[in-house]
């Protein structure tokens, strides 16, 4: 009979594993920062719609996750021909809120442990380039956060209603060391134990823009 639950037991923590694994986010690709994108004919200028377009994040350490959302400041994404060619974003750093409504969370991130929003009120990202690989549209651009701008590359989708773009991502993730966030990251420090926080943070964008 031990053994029997010992078996069952073992069974559903490689199913517990093996699911976290499946479900995990893809890293979006990053690298040093890159050249702007800038077209030479503009045909067309979104502005973004900061009441509707929406930044989800999500954060996680061994006891469990976070989630919450982050707001644009302002944003515009040119086109040429109907095609995005190019675009600039500010975000919001001052209004990320925690899902749950945890004031202290939400002091703590906007702390110099983790985003000194004080110091740094707002991250910008710039399109840098936007193309199909393997049925999939990457969208790349450098995203400055705190002291530090790096490029990244993820997939997304584009849709039209009229007057109306849409531009979706899929839910990626980003290494937040690589932008200087250090609290409770194995990256920079190895006494943690169990009490560390993932590096990666987990994001999905939707921005609504309408076009001027």
């Amino acid at each position: 009979m031990k053994n029997k639950f010992a078996t069952i037991f073992i069974m559903s923590a490689l199913t517990v594993s093996v699911m976290g694994c499946k479900d995990k986010a893809n890293e979006a690709t990053t690298t040093e920062a890159e050249e702007v994108m800038t077209p030479e004919v503009v045909t067309d200028k979104y502005i973004a719609d900061v009441e509707t377009s929406t930044i989800t994040w999500t954060g996680y350490k061994p006891t469990g996750s976070h989630t919450g959302n982050i707001n644009l400041e302002n944003g515009v994404l040119n086109t040429a021909d109907g095609k995005i060619a190019g675009g600039t974003f500010l975000i919001d750093m001052a209004s990320l809120k925690d899902g749950e409504g945890s004031a202290k969370l939400e002091g703590h991130l906007k702390s110099p442990d983790f985003f000194d929003v004080e110091n740094h009120p707002t991250a910008a990202f710039e399109i840098t380039g936007l193309e199909e690989v393997d049925g999939k549209m990457m969208l790349s651009g450098n995203l400055a956060l705190k002291d530090v701008k790096n490029n990244v590359t993820f997939p997304v989708s584009v849709s039209n209603d009229g007057d109306m773009m849409t531009l979706t991502s899929d839910t990626f993730t980003i290494d937040r060391s690589k932008w200087n966030v250090k609290y409770g990251s194995k990256s920079f420090f190895d006494d943690l134990g169990d009490k560390f926080i993932n590096d990666d943070i987990e994001l999905k964008i939707m921005v609504k823009a309408k076009k001027a």
